[in-house]
């Protein structure tokens, strides 16, 4: 994806064509690997501008992932006018289709970061966290109980979920058929932390 080198953008234009490109080299290579010499390359525009944009290598590396996380978010915001299962059944759906679409990226975001220095490890800890709070928000309207056992178990589901989507190998298969695999995972994770729970007839 080159640009002329006449072309000329916006300083807001040319940061969110240069965060673009960064996710789209991660589809294809670690977050340790991205260059800023071939991005610059790719752009049109010198290295030096590259700094004056992002100040450093990490300070790049930290853009694109919050950019690539943040884009994930989007894409799997819950819709609120929805009763908490139809929400989850359309957010988990939203999820392995956010995933299988880019593969690539997800799987160096969420393996790759783990090399990467700390403010990286955040962001992606960070959307882990909000994907939780979402859960426990739908649990919350359900009449379950915040405890600690509940926190700890909807955190390690998303952990789980992630694992379970990038180890799918069947990329033209039936996205349903995973969806709804997590989906009765996480109805027995929160029936497991509640035994007296119908989570299903609470909705």
């Amino acid at each position: 994806m080159a640009v002329s080198r006449r072309t000329r953008l916006t300083p807001d234009q040319r940061r969110a064509q240069l965060l673009l490109l960064g996710r789209e080299l991660l589809g294809t290579r670690t977050l340790d690997e991205l260059s800023i010499d071939e991005l610059a390359e790719r752009a049109g525009i010198s290295r030096g501008l590259m700094f004056h944009y992002f100040k450093s290598k990490q300070g790049f590396h930290h853009a694109v992932v919050e950019a690539a996380c943040e884009d994930f978010l989007a894409c799997t915001r819950p819709d609120p006018a929805l009763d908490p299962l139809a929400r989850l059944h359309a957010v988990l759906g939203a999820f392995v289709d956010y995933v299988l679409d880019h593969r690539a990226t997800y799987v160096s975001l969420v393996r790759g970061a783990a090399s990467a220095d700390e403010t990286v490890r955040e962001l992606v800890q960070r959307a882990r966290q909000t994907q939780a709070r979402r859960i426990l928000t739908g649990c919350a309207e359900l009449g379950i109980d915040d405890t600690p056992l509940l926190r700890t178990a909807v955190r390690a589901w998303v952990v789980f979920a992630e694992e379970a989507v990038v180890a799918w190998q069947e990329p033209d298969g039936d996205r349903a058929q995973l969806a709804e695999f997590l989906e009765r995972t996480l109805v027995g994770v929160l029936s497991c932390v509640d035994p007296a729970a119908d989570v299903l007839s609470r909705a």
